[in-house]
């Protein structure tokens, strides 16, 4: 097996004794380390081998800090450089981040925080870097002639996609689960002036309260219980790119008050500090509720609403554009028909009737995940009506979503109830749970529990 590769460091400083401790220690953390005396000998070595970060200090004889700063991002922008000063002053750190570096300490520094900020620097880079793989190896899959569908109603919302993308706008997705709402916004990203910013992505119902502050703003070492180091939030990392917050409308009360002060001010403080960041972020958010109800109920803002609101694009459901399931259908057979080592080519007429007339309450992702899991069981070159549609009922049999059975189950209303109660019922009657399992939420557990009439 190879061996990984170490990540090479470049310390600049004309302070020979500090110069040979900081290889020595960074050396010890499993660095690769070379050394430069001065300001000019960095931009050189710079210029003849990569390195993964450069530690380099501001005040040198012949070049200074700043001035090889500015060179050496005239001739590599990607290298993250950390500045190293005895000198600390607003004006200095202002001045070495204005011309592009990464952060900077102050001599005599801690060893932990010098390398918490390093491996933070890197982690920086390396996300930018696979971001830009990520659009050379699916930049087809993000140009808009490959969303597919050729009805109305998606000609239209690609259309406005085409609009909205170059602009600065802050746009709220709205659509029911599984319709396309994050690749919408991976769509409006890559086709954005953004596009070689990073693209970050945060689910606000998947995570807790307490923790979702410290994902979205960062934390501070020693914030509370658990935060052993620095972290930066999703606001950072996306700095210079989007940030695509899904499900906004599950985001607690408490966090849309902060989230709506930093649309305004554009500047973020990590949880248990003090330091006010400025982050240059476009923000797209997504959710499957409606909004208005939920402004009307109090559990969302209706100014943080208005702040989102910029542009609204609303992603039609499946069966508002059926005559864009056979594309569908036909494309996610040829990938799993790849990805399964299948030689399936097609479908039964009665097939493709039985995928036109259901309802598809789980959207794309439904269409998806049944035509995989006909392809898997498949042991003909064509889909059959009795593979395409196994979760509902067929002659002979009548089956759950879980592949359990459901006793005279006429609709899919009847299906979705016996597995809830089910799911309930092995859950103990925990409704966050019972929620998890679903893969809903527990407001959307909520208001079918409702609408069944079972609470």
């Amino acid at each position: 097996m190879k061996e990984k590769s170490k990540n090479t460091v470049l310390v600049v400083d004309d302070d020979l004794a500090h110069r040979t401790m900081l290889k020595t220690l960074l050396a010890s953390w499993g660095y690769d380390v070379s050394l430069a005396d001065d300001g000019a000998a960095a931009v050189e070595e710079v210029r003849q081998r990569p390195f993964d970060l450069v530690l380099m200090d501001v005040r040198m004889v012949k070049v200074s800090g700043l001035e090889a700063l500015e060179e050496i991002k005239g001739f590599n922008p990607a290298i993250p450089i950390v500045i190293m000063t005895a000198y600390a002053s607003v004006e200095t750190a202002v001045e070495a981040l204005k011309k592009g570096a990464y952060d900077y300490l102050t001599k005599p520094f801690d060893f932990d925080e010098l390398r918490i900020v390093m491996e933070h620097a890197m982690e920086h880079s390396r996300l930018r870097e696979e971001n830009r793989l990520l659009r050379e190896s699916l930049g087809r899959h993000f140009d808009r002639q490959n969303l597919i569908g050729g009805s109305r109603a998606i000609v239209n919302l690609l259309e406005t996609v085409a609009q909205v993308a170059p602009s600065e706008a802050t746009v709220l997705i709205t659509g029911e689960s599984g319709t396309g709402k994050e690749m919408i916004a991976g769509a409006i990203h890559f086709n954005s002036p953004r596009k070689d910013g990073p693209f970050v992505k945060i689910n606000c119902a998947a995570i807790t309260e307490t923790l979702l502050e410290s994902e979205l703003f960062g934390h501070e070492k020693g914030a509370f219980t658990g935060a052993d180091r620095r972290k930066e939030g999703k606001f950072r990392q996306a700095d210079g790119g989007t940030l695509f917050l899904d499900e906004v409308s599950e985001m607690p009360l408490a966090m849309q008050v902060k989230l709506l002060r930093i649309l305004q001010e554009r500047e973020v403080t990590r949880v248990g500090g003090s330091d006010v960041i400025k982050v240059d972020v476009r923000v797209l958010a997504a959710t499957s509720g409606d909004l208005i109800a939920e402004i009307q109920a109090g559990r969302f803002r209706e100014d943080l609403y208005y702040r989102l609101n910029v542009v609204t694009l609303h992603v039609p459901p499946l069966r508002e554009r059926r005559e864009d399931i056979p594309l569908l259908a036909q494309h996610f057979l040829e990938v799993f028909s790849t990805k399964n080592r299948k030689a399936v080519k097609g479908f039964t007429p009665q097939a493709m009737d039985r995928l036109l007339r259901h309802d598809w309450p789980g959207n794309i992702r439904e269409l998806m995940n049944t035509i995989e899991r006909a392809i898997v069981l498949a042991r003909s070159e064509y889909l059959d009506e009795t593979l395409v549609l196994p979760a509902f009922r067929e002659p002979g049999g009548n089956y759950g979503p879980n592949g359990g059975d459901v006793q005279e189950a006429g609709s899919l209303e009847e299906v979705e109830r016996a597995t809830i109660l089910r799911t309930l019922e092995q859950a103990g009657g925990n409704k966050s749970e019972a929620a998890r399992r679903l893969r809903i939420t527990r407001r959307t557990l909520h208001q079918k529990l409702k609408k069944y009439g079972m609470m």
